[in-house]
């Protein structure tokens, strides 16, 4: 049986907050293999976006495991962290983050491009999954001329290009009105079930976390029962 993408086994983080310390994360056991999707759910102050960097690897925990294609991350150099950042791991924000002066094209070919491919190459590859979220026809347009559904579907593409192992989405549908929404987390889960990535997303809306195949729930820096 292949290892998790991802697995953090008893994650303490604590941050320093005058002369006292702020526990925010207590214990977190969590795993997800290729091919899942979890929802990261809690309250405001539950600890999720903290969970978040530490599962992209972007913040460290004070104590605990954490385990990327089976190996301690511990041991890793920041170089070597970043490369599996680039290589493994896509991102969709709930801000979208697209370049503004790039086309919906460029801006979903760039991490092709960073890892070394043609741009040529790359851009084909972009185009190819524009248009399987319905964006064929909108590849020149720069994010400004993209509503906001459109614009998110660009971000779903350009975490996706590189056919990553794992795709962390802070909020995805966050910014969006409901019926946009929905359509948004469907053609992300959609586009996810295709390519067998494992998907973890965090969420305040119980209509995404219910559309997923499980849910961690935080409660006080602790998984929920």
């Amino acid at each position: 049986m292949s290892a998790p993408v991802l697995e953090l086994r008893g994650v303490v983080k604590e941050f320093a907050s005058g002369s006292e310390v702020l526990r925010v994360l207590d214990g977190v056991d969590l795993s997800i293999k290729a091919g899942e999707t979890l929802a990261v759910a809690g309250p405001s102050g539950s600890g999720k976006s903290t969970l978040l960097g530490i599962m992209a690897g972007l913040e460290r925990p004070t104590s605990g495991s954490v385990l990327r294609d089976g190996r301690d991350a511990a041991r890793w150099s920041e170089d070597e962290a970043a490369l599996w950042r680039r290589r493994r791991l896509g991102f969709v924000f709930q801000t979208f983050r697209l370049v503004p002066t790039l086309s919906a094209l460029e801006n979903a070919s760039l991490p092709l491009e960073l890892l070394g491919a043609r741009p040529a190459d790359a851009e084909e590859q972009a185009a190819a999954l524009l248009g399987t979220l319905g964006l064929g026809g909108r590849l020149s347009h720069r994010p400004a001329q993209l509503s906001g559904g459109e614009q998110q579907r660009v971000a779903i593409a350009r975490a996706y290009v590189h056919k990553p192992a794992l795709i962390l989405a802070d909020e995805p549908t966050g910014s969006l009105d409901r019926a946009t929404a929905e359509r948004v987390l469907a053609a992300l889960l959609e586009l996810n079930a295709r390519a067998g990535t494992a998907l973890a997303v965090v969420t305040h809306d119980p209509a995404v976390a219910e559309a997923l195949g499980r849910t961690a729930r935080l409660e006080r820096g602790r998984v929920a029962a």
